[in-house]
């Protein structure tokens, strides 16, 4: 073993329960954040930079982290997301012939702190039963005390706008400018493979930051609109839930994933809900109701749209459902070229069940310009 002795971490959760590990690294460190966790057997590299997890502490259920490396091409966005690493067992070695570096290098380049050894299947039950809170790790296991008096002034994710902390500062391009279609995109935490699939389905893509009024993109004259995956709550997301109702009554071409679909359904008048535990990991059922085809999915929310208020809401079909809780997967508007998902079609490592959906938005921006022509 790499560290013979390693410190002593303890995982301190807000409701008291405490949890007892090891550094990673033997490093001593401090970090606070939403505790979470993801079911994922593999991609760890990807969860750890998508910037929807941004200021969470990660759980991850596999037994074992690090056992494959790192790749610098496996990122989903340019550093860490997450505010801090849980798992049972860490590799410090790796054995994947393309790795670049091991877990251990790439976590001390982002400076994250991360701990070992952790009962993960005791703290998953815990949290599933008692529901996402606020946690803190740590190796000041000597001064729980004051811990906890810290853990008190971390901000609770219900009502936290996080998409600023992750979006670009100022707009950007993606792809061959000689594409065959311009996409703007509405970056409230935009993942890297996103952009990658946009623009390999012949799309020219312009990024905007989280607060780009309608007006602003417009005038690039894009053939269609992409609202972004992304962190925290929706709710406080005023500008993109106005860019989305402008976007919608000049009926352009539309497509949201994940808090873009939550953006979508408060611009359609319907509320979004802290979920109890929500939604992590890359093997969620959900059912498409317009085909009768079940998709695996890879999902990443704690967050989600009213069920009953779509279901009354007229302009509104529900398209897809988790097929655990029959939460609203997707949506789609019946007088308007819009549509969404909460789940993930552009995963990475996969599953790829749901890469159709890209097509789809491609098949809805090449019918508006056809219809624009002929007028």
């Amino acid at each position: 073993m790499k560290y013979q002795t390693k410190k002593k971490a303890i995982v301190l959760l807000a409701d008291g329960t405490i949890f007892y590990g090891k550094a990673v690294g033997n490093k001593e460190g401090t970090a606070f954040g939403e505790v979470c966790f993801n079911t994922g057997m593999t991609g760890y590299q990807e969860i750890f930079t998508d910037p929807s997890y941004f200021g969470q502490l990660m759980v991850t259920t596999n037994a074992h982290i690090g056992n494959y490396g790192t790749n610098e091409e496996e990122v989903e966005s340019d550093s860490v997301k997450i505010s801090g690493l849980i798992c049972k067992n860490f590799s410090y070695e790796y054995s994947r012939i393309n790795a670049d570096k091991s877990l251990e290098g790439f976590l001390e380049d982002n400076k994250l702190f991360a701990i070992s050894d952790v009962d993960t299947r005791a703290l998953v039950c815990h949290i599933r039963e008692a529901g996402a809170m606020n946690a803190v790790i740590s190796t000041d296991v000597d001064n729980v005390a004051k811990l906890k008096e810290d853990l008190k002034n971390v901000p609770n994710m219900e009502g936290l706008e996080l998409a600023s902390k992750v979006s670009a500062s100022e707009p950007y391009f993606y792809g061959d400018e000689n594409a065959k279609y311009r996409i703007a995109a509405l970056d409230i935490g935009i993942k890297k493979n996103i952009l990658r699939n946009l623009a390999k389905r012949d799309a020219y893509i312009k990024v905007f930051p989280y607060n780009t009024p309608y007006k602003a993109m417009a005038e690039w004259s894009p053939d269609g609109y992409f609202i972004s995956n992304g962190p925290g709550d929706p709710k406080p997301l005023k500008d993109a839930v106005a860019a989305a109702k402008e976007i919608i009554a000049n009926d352009n071409p539309l497509f949201g994933i994940c808090l873009g679909h939550q953006v979508i359904a408060l611009a359609n008048g319907i509320s979004t809900y802290k979920m109890h535990n929500g939604h992590r990991g890359i093997n969620h059922p959900v059912l498409n109701l317009e085909t009768g085809k079940g998709e695996i999915t890879s999902q990443n929310h704690g967050f989600a749209v009213n069920r009953e208020e779509t279901e009354k809401n007229p302009e509104i079909i529900i398209t897809h459902e988790h097929l655990n809780d029959h939460t609203v997967a997707g949506l789609r508007m019946k007088s308007k070229n819009v549509f969404s998902v909460q789940y993930h079609p552009e995963a990475s490592p996969g599953p790829h069940d749901a890469d159709y959906l890209f097509d789809q938005f491609f098949e809805n921006i090449a019918s508006a310009v056809k219809n624009d022509t002929l007028v």
